[in-house]
């Protein structure tokens, strides 16, 4: 039998990876140990055979696999050693290199997840340090793919990117629809009526974008040739470097993970 432990599994991300992990039968509420400081075990009741602590030393002490679900922040608050264990890091900015050196394992593996796990829509990229071996690989792959799709990389440079360009989750694509509503309210929409329909515009791309066979260039392209009012409002929204601003965020966001 083997024991998973997650510190911080009862934060928000740790319960959004956890929770469909559970659900699909993936993990066994018996052989899962949860930390959490405060004692809280909100968010699990379906699972009543779940092990609690408060003490990180004695998750680690029974666990085989270790999922470290904390902010960066409270990184330098794990003193742990994780000898020969799996260790699986969601946290961004903290490099395998310096997992290994403050755990003691060779068998790393990173990964960063998104907001939308719970409902089973993240996109979640992960690679692993050279001491993990095939077994490891499986579980983290198979673990994740219980809250969304996954990509295996090669090189924490990509996992900094990808920090960034997934890792958001739903706060890059809000921002756009807080624009949308905001402009509709300037221009007359009752705020309640804005809200509903730019919140359904955007479920309805999410979901067109995500069957299309088309690329979202495609789309676009497609979009515009017709020459319509939106061809209008896309040739417009190009004119003024609407690319530029989207791609500075993704350069500051990925210099965040990347330096910390």
């Amino acid at each position: 039998m083997t024991t998973l432990g997650v510190i911080g599994g009862t934060g928000w991300l740790g319960g959004a990876l956890l929770r469909p992990a559970l659900a699909k039968g993936f993990v066994a509420p018996a052989d899962l140990i949860l930390s959490s400081r405060s004692g809280k075990t909100a968010g699990f009741e379906p699972w009543p055979n779940i092990r609690f602590v408060t003490d990180n030393k004695s998750l680690a002490a029974q666990a085989d696999i270790v999922i470290l679900s904390v902010r960066p922040e409270d990184f330098d608050a794990l003193d742990l050693d994780l000898s020969g264990k799996l260790v699986i890091s969601v946290m961004a900015r903290v490099p395998a290199e310096t997992l290994l050196a403050r755990f003691k394992s060779e068998r790393i593996i990173r990964a960063m997840p998104n907001a939308c796990a719970e409902q089973g829509l993240s996109f979640t990229p992960w690679l692993s340090a050279p001491g993990t071996n095939t077994a490891d690989a499986a579980f983290a792959d198979s673990f994740f793919a219980c809250s969304g799709r996954t990509t295996k990389l090669s090189t924490e440079s990509e996992l900094d990117y990808f920090t960034a360009l997934t890792g958001s989750g739903p706060a890059f694509i809000a921002a756009f629809a807080d624009v949308m509503i905001r402009d509709a309210i300037e221009n007359g929409v009752a705020p309640d009526v804005a809200d509903v329909a730019v919140r359904q515009l955007f479920l309805g791309a999410s979901t067109w974008i995500a069957g299309a066979a088309e690329t979202p260039a495609d789309t676009v392209s497609t979009f515009t040739e017709y020459g319509g009012t939106t061809a209008a409002g896309l040739t417009a929204m190009y004119a003024a470097g609407v690319a530029g601003p989207i791609s500075k965020g993704l350069a500051a966001a990925k210099d965040k993970a990347a330096k910390g």
